[in-house]
């Protein structure tokens, strides 16, 4: 099989109260967030303020080696790396929901980011709830920690 080779394109950064990854909490973030969309992108945050949460994908540039087996906060079984949420990864890309507090220009100030100060960010898309919200989901191995 061919390998294929992909090109991002960086579309603004996130300017966040978090310096270093240590410094994130892992729930319940409460700290607001500034994300700089890149003027050249500007246009296409038009109606983004009707929604009230918008999905944040971002690029991990600070993310170190990762491996294939991973030990998580929660237990101490080493899990395959595609069934966490490890930031060490192939493509250390992130994914996260946020609440939209305020759209101002080129400036998003959104409600429970979890990236560092500096962080390139890749794509912004709405949270439509009647197509990302699952029933019947299952949480994997987690399920058995509760």
């Amino acid at each position: 099989m061919k390998k294929l080779s992909v090109n991002l394109r960086i579309i603004g950064v996130i300017n966040s109260p978090y310096k270093i990854a240590s410094d994130v909490p892992r729930r319940f973030r409460k700290e607001i967030s500034k994300i700089e969309i890149y003027k050249e992108y500007q246009q296409g945050l038009k109606d983004i303020e009707g929604f009230s949460h918008i999905h944040i994908f971002y690029w991990l540039n600070k993310s170190k080696e990762y491996s294939l087996y991973v030990n998580t906060p929660w237990d101490d079984i080493p899990h395959g790396l595609f069934a966490t949420r490890s930031p060490h990864r192939p493509n250390p890309i992130a994914h996260t929901i946020v609440k939209l507090v305020e759209k101002n220009s080129n400036i998003l100030k959104v409600k429970g980011l979890d990236a560092i100060d500096g962080t390139p960010l890749l794509d912004i898309k709405p949270y439509i709830k009647k197509d990302d919200i699952k029933k019947g989901t299952v949480s994997g191995w987690l399920e058995k920690l509760n």
